[in-house]
């Protein structure tokens, strides 16, 4: 799926995070401003229209900071590595909150100055998130701000025009206040074939019935047989006892999963889907608000673990919302593993952050909530994104390398994308697209086939097919201890297909691209891990709101592996007898070993490449595919054999 946020050339409509704490100049009450999601210059810059009404239901959360952080690093890395005493010993919730939330003297404070103004409180299990629940005057009271109505890309939404300030004696453990704007940022919008090459295809490939699918995509037993999953299946490993969770800012109609399951012959229990609405929940189910983000992940997590329980934590296509789906997940700890395919890219972070409007608090926000999940045992999953190495095209329009947030993450494990050979796709035979060998999904190698699809040039043809697996380095977080020696790591292979020109506005397309050689700059390398992702060798969705006979075909992006990685944790759960916990610090260590479970994507050049980055021979790293494409039989026995050690 394709992840994008709105982001003028003049202006920029915030996600999650906020400004710098700073002492009011003038203060007032002892007032210090505190970090909040779309700050006040973004709201500047949008149409105002008239005064919130002060009896208007609004919803605010408070992110604070948590405690003992280098504990709380520690322990996460004991909990995953074999001989350490606390070896998979998790934390329940009350203990994480316990060493790692706030003080309940904090809360009690916090809670109490929203309560004098009427204002009720939710305090997260965590001791990290308090959702607020009042009125505009209310908060306009609490925060010294107006709340106002505003207008900004179509949409209408109520925010504020200066920043707000809370007592000196509350500001200090706040990380960011969110929700005094409900501007919807996110928008989904799935990541499909391009429709000149699904043209060319038969009516078998993109038409389906209640019992036959489209022809030719790859179904859940494909995936199983490509990845080397059959063998947990035969072994009874089908996610019984288990259950895993999807965040997401859609809704989802369950039914569209359980008929894409039975269509594919996939074997579950009914009622096994549960729908928790945070902060009110995502709206109707409908297309234009991404449902079919949260249909696939469903669809997809299921099929992989088709026994297993399954938790859709729908929010609201806010900041708030996104962030309290995650520590909502979390916190009740009801799920084994978690994942996510929604998100904006580092440029854009930084976009907001250089002109004043962000923190990289928006970043540790998510960064937390991965850290509880981490501490408790909670595997997490986030799809990279799907414009190769240029995620910022997707929403801030420049053409700098870029990779996505929040899989930038180091405690979530990055879920890249691949290329099938055309020996595994029927489709690429039908089409007659020679692709040898599984590589990094980059659309270039449609690029000279311009002239077949009916492009005016090739240039034109490959900028309108942006398309690949999202990686390369974070300028947010810095490399983390597990990825410190790992070959492929710190230098890489590059083909540089595009020359950003015009300070990062635009492009020239060198068709006949140079390899070069690079290094890192020493920020967190992503993805972690790579399976299927390129739509032409993709999947379909069943999805009622689609019409017609409910199938569309030609749907990708790495946003599917995100899913299927999370139903591939719940079979490893099962088979190993409990939670395994994060998986990064773990997988790259079976990546090092004689007998990987990996199969590293080392070629490099025009065959391996995400438009960008490429493999390098001799490595278990690529920057466009992580460690590469799991043996998942290997794997479950890997952290199986981890818990006897």
């Amino acid at each position: 799926m394709k992840k994008k946020a709105w982001l003028g050339a003049t202006t920029a409509i915030m996600t999650t995070g906020g400004l710098l704490i700073a002492a009011a100049s003038t203060p007032v009450m002892a007032a210090q401003s505190v970090p909040q999601g779309v700050s006040a210059p973004v709201a500047q810059s949008a149409t105002v229209f008239g005064t919130t009404p002060t009896n208007e239901p609004v919803t605010v959360s408070i992110i604070l900071t948590a405690r003992n952080q280098s504990q709380l690093a520690n322990y996460i890395q004991q909990t995953v590595t074999p001989g350490s005493r606390n070896y998979r010993k998790f934390l329940s919730t009350k203990q994480f909150a316990q060493t790692y939330g706030q003080s309940p003297e904090v809360i009690q404070a916090i809670v109490s100055y929203f309560k004098s103004y009427g204002i009720s409180a939710q305090v997260y299990p965590n001791n990290l998130d308090i959702t607020l629940n009042g009125t505009a005057g209310q908060f306009n009271q609490a925060f010294g701000v107006v709340l106002q109505n505003m207008q900004y890309k179509g949409q209408k939404f109520h925010g504020v025009t200066k920043n707000p300030k809370l007592p000196s004696s509350l500001a200090g453990p706040i990380l960011a206040v969110l929700g005094l704007t409900n501007y919807a940022p996110f928008s989904s919008s799935a990541a499909q074939a391009p429709a000149s090459v699904l043209q060319k295809l038969p009516t078998s490939a993109t038409t389906g019935t209640a019992s036959a699918p489209p022809a030719g995509w790859n179904s859940p037993q494909n995936v199983a047989q490509l990845y080397n999953i059959s063998p947990l299946y035969q072994k009874g490993d089908v996610g019984q006892g288990q259950t895993l969770g999807i965040v997401t800012l859609a809704s989802v109609n369950p039914s569209d999963a359980y008929a894409y399951w039975k269509a594919y012959g996939i074997q579950t229990s009914a009622n096994r889907v549960s729908l928790v609405n945070v902060d009110g929940g995502a709206g109707a189910p409908s297309l234009s608000a991404g449902s079919g983000e949260t249909t696939l992940d469903v669809e997809q997590s299921g099929a992989m673990a088709p026994k297993a329980n399954i938790i859709v934590y729908q929010a609201p296509n806010t900041d708030y919302g996104f962030v309290d789906a995650f520590f909502n997940a979390i916190s009740a700890n009801q799920v084994g593993s978690l994942s996510a395919s929604w998100g904006l890219s580092e440029s854009a972070v930084n976009y907001l952050i250089s002109s004043g409007q962000e923190t990289p608090n928006y970043a540790q926000a998510f960064n937390e909530a991965f850290q509880e999940a981490a501490a408790q045992g909670i595997s997490t999953f986030a799809a990279t994104g799907d414009y190769g190495a240029y995620q910022a095209v997707s929403d801030l329009g420049t053409t700098n390398l870029s990779v996505g947030d929040p899989a930038d993450s180091p405690y979530i494990t990055a879920a890249g994308g691949t290329t099938l050979p055309t020996s595994d796709s029927a489709l690429l035979q039908q089409l007659g697209i020679n692709v040898p060998q599984q590589r990094a999904w980059g659309w270039d190698y449609l690029f000279p086939l311009w002239q077949e699809f009916g492009a005016p040039n090739e240039q034109t043809w490959a900028e309108e097919n942006i398309g690949g697996s999202n990686g390369g380095y974070s300028v947010i977080f810095s490399e983390p201890s597990y990825q410190q020696g790992v070959s492929g790591v710190n230098h890489f292979q590059a083909v540089k297909w595009f020359t950003p020109t015009n300070n990062n506005t635009n492009w020239t397309f060198n068709a006949k691209p140079p390899v070069v050689a690079g290094q890192s700059n020493g920020g967190r390398a992503m993805p972690d891990v790579s399976m299927n992702a390129d739509p032409i060798t993709g999947y379909t969705i069943y999805s009622t709101l689609f019409g017609g006979d409910n199938w569309s075909s030609g749907w990708g992006g790495t946003s599917f592996v995100a899913p299927q990685l999370n139903g591939i944790a719940a079979l490893i759960n099962e088979s190993s007898g409990g939670r395994v916990g994060f998986w990064n610090p773990q997988i790259y260590q079976f990546a090092k070993q004689s007998s990987s479970p990996f199969t590293p994507l080392n070629t490099t050049g025009t065959s391996n490449d995400n438009l960008y980055y490429s493999g390098t021979a001799g490595t278990i790293y690529n920057p466009a595919t992580g460690l590469g494409t799991p043996d998942v039989a290997k794997l479950a026995a890997d952290f199986k054999l981890g818990s006897t050690r």
